[in-house]
């Protein structure tokens, strides 16, 4: 953690931040992978619709995966990326049903509830820490995914 010292902050609170982006990153990769198989087999009367909204939010979450990761190694620790890792830590689980577009909206909602959960967590933890730099950055996903959320379910007429 040779970066902590010279960004100001305290290297314990930085493998501790560093471990939740981990976390938070495994779930990302998972979400990402589950949206790009909603994107590829997605059938039906909403294909239109929905095939190229999918490919908006794959393009969106895979920037976030590298902000991520980025961060990580700002923070002087090490990204996973092994998607067995991932697996290990994720809440979000891969996605089996991805051709239906209802269940693929829903799948995507309950991603949103788990990284958005982390990422408040996050605001926490960094708040405490005073490392701005992820706390801007979790606020930031926070403010675009919560619009997100409204529109996925105005979507499903919720």
């Amino acid at each position: 953690m040779k970066n902590a010292s010279i960004i100001g902050l305290k290297e314990a609170d930085c493998k501790k931040i560093a471990e939740k982006l981990n976390v938070l990153l495994a779930n990302y990769s998972v979400f990402y992978q589950n949206t790009r198989g909603s994107h590829w087999n997605i059938k039906g009367d909403q294909f239109f619709t929905l095939h190229p909204k999918f490919e908006e939010l794959y393009n969106s979450l895979v920037l976030k995966i590298d902000e991520i990761a980025e961060r990580i190694l700002t923070l002087g620790a090490t990204p996973a990326h092994n998607y067995s890792d991932y697996l290990k830590v994720a809440t979000i689980q891969e996605s089996k049903e991805v051709s239906d577009g209802n269940k693929s909206v829903e799948q995507i909602l309950n991603s949103f509830k788990v990284v958005l959960d982390l990422q408040r967590e996050l605001l926490d933890i960094t708040d405490e820490a005073g490392d701005e730099g992820t706390n801007s950055q979790m606020s930031d996903y926070i403010t675009e995914q919560e619009k997100e959320v409204w529109m996925y379910n105005s979507y499903l007429g919720k």
